[in-house]
């Protein structure tokens, strides 16, 4: 990494701290044997959840990926060691993780489990003075936890971010107004925080290939390849990033509501398919009714027995939380754009354009209120049920009406088998 004056004044100070191979570091320094071998965390086979959640290093080098099936790992490497996941440890280092950075002050942002950013401006003025807490930070993490953590230090969340993937495992790196076109712009634009696989290909595809090419790019020509968005990542290439870290607590806004399910057998008709998302449209109903707001618009999302995924989203006709409405709305799309070639694997439904249920909306000219308001208070009324008696207390007809489907069980308000 280029230099940097530890005098240096940075105007804000954030860290963003990253514990490596969370969950794999996890359980080798539970089961210290697995240490020499490649090791990879992974879902329930049996229940068809079958992929990678996390590797180590030695693993990582046989070019095992996170979230790919289990059998092509082990193509790629035959002596993959596979532990079983343990949720609530991980859950558990993560309350203390966050405990322990809250130590240095109240705005402590979590970005997942395993990560979080913290701004230390009001006492760490300078980048030595940043870069100091950060090494702390590291030692704490080695005593306290067992684990190593790569610590980026900068004057945004951005950079901050990238600066904990610069160098791994058990390192500071440091990202300065001074030094930031040296170390970031040679990087792979895909490095930038947000860009994805399919904004890098756009980017790929006219010539932009690294973060210091997207920095000077014209804007005119971001905004027409990527709209509002592309302009804001190239605003963040440029170290222009200034959002705030936000307060320990605060909720951040929700841009949608949304749960899929990978049954244990394949669904492979129209019906199967409508029992499944009568589940769904359930859970994420209740969910928006918890949460005080209404979708405008219905996402499903399809994944194929060879693992090919797609999506299709359309508006509903008027704002809404009720099940059925959303429901019909991913069955309408779902008929329109699969001709079942191949069965499905697994379903999502989600709903975006969330706005505050007490916010005044178009209603369509057409619409039945009085129905609508009757299936309302019929889905609170049951929403209160399970709330008192559980979640299998009272069920849909219709999740019992296909035999593939028969003996499910709601349980968190998805499909589950016996």
């Amino acid at each position: 990494m280029s230099g940097f004056d530890l005098g240096e004044r940075m105007g804000r100070s954030i860290l963003h701290v990253d514990i490596n191979n969370f969950y794999a570091s996890v359980e080798i320094r539970d089961d210290p044997s697995l240490a020499p071998y490649p090791v990879a965390v992974c879902g329930d086979r049996e229940a068809r959840h079958g992929i990678i959640l996390a590797k180590n290093y030695h693993a990582k080098a046989y070019g095992v990926r996170t979230a790919e099936p289990i059998g092509e790992a082990l193509i790629k490497c035959p002596q993959l060691v596979l532990v079983p996941c343990h949720f609530e440890k991980y859950e558990q280092i993560t309350i203390e993780s966050r405990a322990l950075l809250s130590t240095y002050g109240d705005r402590v942002e979590p970005f997942g489990m395993d990560e979080a950013w913290l701004d230390i401006s009001a006492y760490a003025k300078t980048a030595g003075a940043a870069m100091e807490i950060a090494d702390e930070i590291r030692v704490k993490y080695k005593k306290h936890f067992g684990l190593t953590a790569s610590v980026g230090v900068s004057f945004n969340k951005c950079f901050a971010k990238l600066g904990s993937d610069l160098k791994k495992p058990d390192a500071t790196s440091v990202i300065t107004p001074q030094n930031f076109k040296a170390v970031v712009w040679p990087l792979p634009v895909e490095d930038l925080l947000f860009v994805g696989p399919k904004t890098k290909a756009r980017l790929n595809a006219r010539g932009i290939y690294t973060i210091g090419d997207f920095a000077h790019a014209d804007e005119a020509r971001v905004r027409c390849w990527l709209g509002k968005t592309g302009v804001e990542l190239m605003h963040s290439a440029n170290g222009l990033e200034h959002s705030a870290v936000a307060k320990i607590g605060a909720a951040p806004p929700m841009k949608s509501i949304g749960n899929s399910f990978t049954p244990p057998r394949d669904v492979k008709t129209n019906e199967e398919a409508l029992a499944l998302l009568q589940s769904l449209g359930e859970s994420v109903a209740c969910r928006m009714r918890k949460h005080g707001v209404l979708g405008t618009t219905v996402v499903l999302s399809v994944r194929d027995t060879s693992l090919v995924t797609f999506e299709r989203q359309a508006a509903l006709e008027y704002a809404s939380c009720i099940s059925r409405e959303l429901r019909d709305k991913a069955f309408q799309l779902l008929k329109q754009s699969y001709n079942w070639a191949k069965p499905i694997r697994s379903l999502g439904l989600r709903c975006t354009g969330l706005i505050p249920d007490m916010m005044p909306y178009q209603t369509c000219l057409f619409e039945n209120a009085p129905m609508r308001d009757k299936h309302l208070t019929v889905e609170k009324a049951v929403d209160s049920i399970r709330r008192r008696y559980g979640k299998t207390s009272i069920l849909q007809g219709r999740v019992f009406s296909q035999q593939s489907f028969e003996g499910a069980l709601h349980t968190d308000g998805i499909l589950a088998f016996k």
